[in-house]
């Protein structure tokens, strides 16, 4: 059996389609789905999404761990060949420490938020609960601080320097990772919290030339663009009160899967747990430091408060005002 004819065999399951139907309805549904084995459930999820009935939401996919949820991102990739389909891991680089974060996963988060943001095409989100644990950047406050670069635009290059400086960027000789920007001559390499590669502009005189993503490694060009939107580091440049849950920025029109309701609401709990101690004994004696791999400032979060994460009670509220599909032995 190929993969097309597997696909349609769940497309075409009455099962599939009444569960699509009922996520529809504006009234929140529960569903329990039971005995869904191996790589089951990224074919159910690939149905249900292609149904017409649920073609206007989005969909949440809150797994048990990070393995779990990369593991089905690649899947579900491989299985539709969509493009929006997000990985949407934890900023922080260790377990249990809420200062340092991992600037691949800050990037990850950024364009998955910023995609969402956009519009367009609806979206899966793939994640879990250390990451859902953190609250995001509302999408007003995202949009409003976007820096809109387009070729033949006339820039006052020190106030961008400046502006990027105060957007969580950092100035370095090469860029190399996301939040770097270089400034060679009339080159300025700047590599975006929200994209995958960075973007070389060249510029004539303050006249942008062209722009052009680039590989950092190689520092080929791959192409061009007419304009690029920068976006700030989401996880240190904004304050609590520019700041919301991940349901609350997905909207309305969505759709909760829980594989595992009782585990990820204990480890919520759990990092509830982590969090307070870390800000009672660790956070009040150590100031904010480079990583002993030599990292910057610019990857630690300076001002850490409880309003930045949610409660596990405040999620199960939350959720009973949603569509759930819950995949378990049994209801919660």
């Amino acid at each position: 059996m190929n993969l097309d004819v597997l696909k349609n065999y769940y497309l075409n399951d009455e099962r599939c389609i009444s569960i699509a139907n009922s996520i529809a309805l504006p009234e929140p549904s529960h569903t329990l789905m039971q005995g869904i084995d191996g790589g089951a459930l990224e074919f159910v999820i690939s149905s249900i999404r292609s149904q017409q009935s649920s073609a206007h939401l989005n969909h949440l996919l809150i797994l048990r761990d990070a393995e779990e949820a990369a593991y089905m991102q690649n899947t579900l990739e491989n299985i539709t060949g969509a493009l929006d389909i997000f990985y949407f891991p934890s900023s922080f680089k260790y377990k249990k420490n809420y200062r340092l974060l991992n600037s691949s996963h800050v990037m990850l988060r950024t364009e998955a938020l910023t995609k969402i943001a956009s519009g367009g095409n609806k979206k899966i989100i793939i994640t879990y609960p250390e990451a859902v644990f953190e609250k995001v950047v509302l999408p007003k406050s995202l949009k409003a601080n976007l820096i809109h670069i387009k070729q033949a635009d006339v820039l006052e290059v020190d106030s961008l320097l400046e502006k990027l400086v105060n957007y969580g960027f950092f100035k370095t000789d090469f860029v190399y990772e996301p939040g770097q920007f270089a400034l060679r001559g009339g080159i300025l390499d700047i590599y975006s919290f929200g994209n995958e590669k960075p973007y070389r502009i060249e510029l004539f005189g303050n006249e942008v030339d062209s722009i052009r993503i680039f590989d950092p490694q190689t520092q080929l060009s791959e192409r061009k663009l007419l304009h690029v939107n920068i976006i700030p580091n989401v996880d240190t440049h904004f304050d609590e009160t520019e700041k919301t849950d991940l349901l609350d920025f997905l909207g309305q029109h969505m759709v909760v899967w829980l594989k595992d309701w009782s585990f990820i609401h204990e480890k919520i709990k759990q990092e509830e747990e982590h969090l307070e101690i870390f800000i009672e004994h660790v956070e009040a004696i150590n100031p904010p430091a480079s990583s002993e791999e030599g990292e910057t400032e610019v990857y630690a979060k300076h001002n850490i408060s409880k309003d930045d994460f949610i409660e596990a009670t405040w999620l199960a509220t939350a959720l009973q005002n949603r569509h759930v599909i819950e995949v378990s032995n049994k209801s919660h």
